[in-house]
């Protein structure tokens, strides 16, 4: 089964439905992980590729979209050794 990052994506989720009015955050910290994420793997402490593995590594479909990136951001600092 491929995960969810491949280059081919996965199948069985149906269409995108696009949301006209949709915010780009729907809170104030959502914005703050997006900042954070492109801070961290700016500063060199992950990388791209490692983030989206911990992505699917930490994932939980309960979670929001920004909640999972907040675990993975955390689990890779821990894995690092930077907390």
């Amino acid at each position: 089964m491929p995960r969810i990052n491949d280059v081919g994506g996965q199948d069985g989720f149906g269409p995108v439905l696009e949301e006209l009015d949709e915010p780009p955050f729907h809170a104030d910290w959502e914005a703050h992980v997006l900042a954070m994420n492109r801070a961290l793997i700016g500063r060199g402490l992950y990388n791209l590729d490692e983030f989206r593995d911990a992505v699917e590594r930490t994932m939980s479909h309960q979670s929001s979209y920004y909640e999972n990136w907040f675990r993975a951001i955390q689990t890779l600092l821990k894995e690092k050794g930077h907390v």
